[in-house]
């Protein structure tokens, strides 16, 4: 079902770009295919957590405003995402960190101020995500205690927010055929908030927003 969602969700996506660019504007800059490096984590005062790495992909249609200081673009990426999140085994003493991968799925329309003429731009613009659950990587730790509670486990964390309203900003350099791209990525929504859902012994009020570092290679055709 997961899968599906997905699918769909990048189907629409694509389709939206696909139609929106066709209708509204001329196309000069083409179809740019980059791929690069995340680093992720999430801003939370629930969890002591650590920043992971992972990867990305994505496609960008680039809407040329002539005679503007100013272009547009479509971007749809898809990305595969790691963190860790401190707990302790059962009877331990010591915490350690436990990995947990999230994908992602994301459409972001990003404004780009052109700073040096199209050949350095700065990018922000609002984005849409779906993400997956957190997947715990080590099943043999899925009985660990979260660390700063009693009873709540490295399992019972798993179900996340899937839909989520991020913002990013960053900067593009390079030329016609050839950028790369540094984007910061936050999240304006409780990508927690799926876990008040539950019920726990202990009461919290889980809170935290995710944040991305990305770092990308652009072939623009």
């Amino acid at each position: 079902m997961k899968i599906k969602s997905l699918q769909t969700f990048v189907v629409l996506s694509l389709l939206f770009v696909t139609i929106s660019s066709a209708q509204n504007y001329r196309i000069q800059n083409g179809i740019g295919v980059y791929g690069g490096l995340t680093q992720f984590d999430i801003d939370t005062d629930d969890f002591a957590t650590e920043k992971g790495n992972g990867w990305i992909v994505g496609l960008a249609a680039t809407v040329d405003i002539p005679h503007r200081w100013y272009n547009v673009s479509y971007n749809i990426q898809l990305g595969e995402n790691r963190l860790g999140i401190a707990a302790l085994p059962l009877g331990g003493t010591q915490a350690e960190f436990v990995d947990y991968k999230i994908f992602t799925a994301q459409i972001a329309l990003v404004g780009h101020l052109k700073l040096i003429k199209k050949y350095l731009t700065l990018d922000a613009g609002p984005m849409l995500q779906y993400n997956s659950d957190l997947d715990l990587e080590d099943e043999t730790k899925e009985t660990y205690i979260i660390d700063g509670f009693n009873t709540i486990r490295a399992n019972d964390i798993l179900e996340i927010s899937n839909f989520n309203v991020n913002a990013t900003v960053g900067l593009t350099a390079g030329f016609d055929s050839f950028k790369i791209r540094g984007q910061y990525i936050y999240g304006f929504t409780n990508i927690l908030g799926k876990l008040n859902d539950k019920t726990f012994s202990e009461d919290v009020d889980f809170i935290g927003n995710q944040n991305m570092f990305v770092f990308s290679a652009m072939f623009v055709f």
